[in-house]
């Protein structure tokens, strides 16, 4: 898919699945155990493949420490898969991550290479062949969905930077401007108010371009 074939609209509303799996989210990333408890369980009828990809996905936005904490309570009710691997191969995995992130970032992908070369030759390519090819290009979770559970991490976190790249991200993937400001909403309770008020002014801004 080209990054101008990904605009076409692909996730119009935001489901109620989707709406459970922002919030779980944006609890792995910022909310105590009691709340990825919380977020977990209700999170029961989420698919639980979808469930499995955005703990591991988390990892990039959270960091290990949380998303073994929320993987180890998810298991509690949850067998792992019998073949857990990553699959494929580093070769792969860049080809996959370039692609991904090509749509992601849309007209401004070449830019942000070179800006990340530019802060580290090795970051830019984690960035690719792990977190955009490993991990994002996965099977088991659309890129929309992905995008969107992306957006309420960075929103949990208080990473306004990423938080705005991300925002477009999720417009590039396919998601619908309407099932992101319901995505900001069902944050509500979940992403602390002041947090959530800057998200929607940077949704605003981006929503007016």
């Amino acid at each position: 898919m080209t990054p101008s074939a990904s605009r076409a609209v692909t996730l119009p509303s935001l489901d109620d699945a989707t709406r459970l799996l922002v919030r779980l989210s944006a609890a792995v990333t910022a909310g105590t155990e009691a709340d990825q408890r919380a977020a977990l369980a209700a999170a029961a009828t989420v698919p639980p493949l979808w469930v499995e990809e955005l703990l591991l996905q988390s990892y990039l936005f959270a960091g290990f420490p949380r998303t073994l904490n929320a993987m180890r309570e998810w298991r509690r009710g949850h067998p792992a898969p019998v073949a857990p691997g990553a699959g494929g191969a580093p070769a792969e995995w860049r080809a996959q991550g370039e692609a991904t992130c090509a749509i992601v970032y849309g007209n401004v992908y070449e830019r942000l290479r070179e800006n990340i070369r530019d802060l580290h030759a090795a970051l830019d390519d984690w960035m690719i062949t792990e977190g955009y090819g490993k991990v994002l290009s996965r099977p088991g979770l659309d890129l929309p969905r992905r995008e969107l559970c992306i957006v309420a991490a960075c929103a949990a976190a208080g990473q306004d930077r990423q938080l705005h790249s991300h925002l477009h991200g999720a417009l590039n993937a396919g998601v619908a401007p309407e099932a992101v400001t319901a995505c900001l909403d069902a944050l509500a309770g979940v992403v602390s108010g002041p947090q959530l008020q800057t998200a929607r002014m940077l949704w605003e801004r981006v929503r007016g371009k």
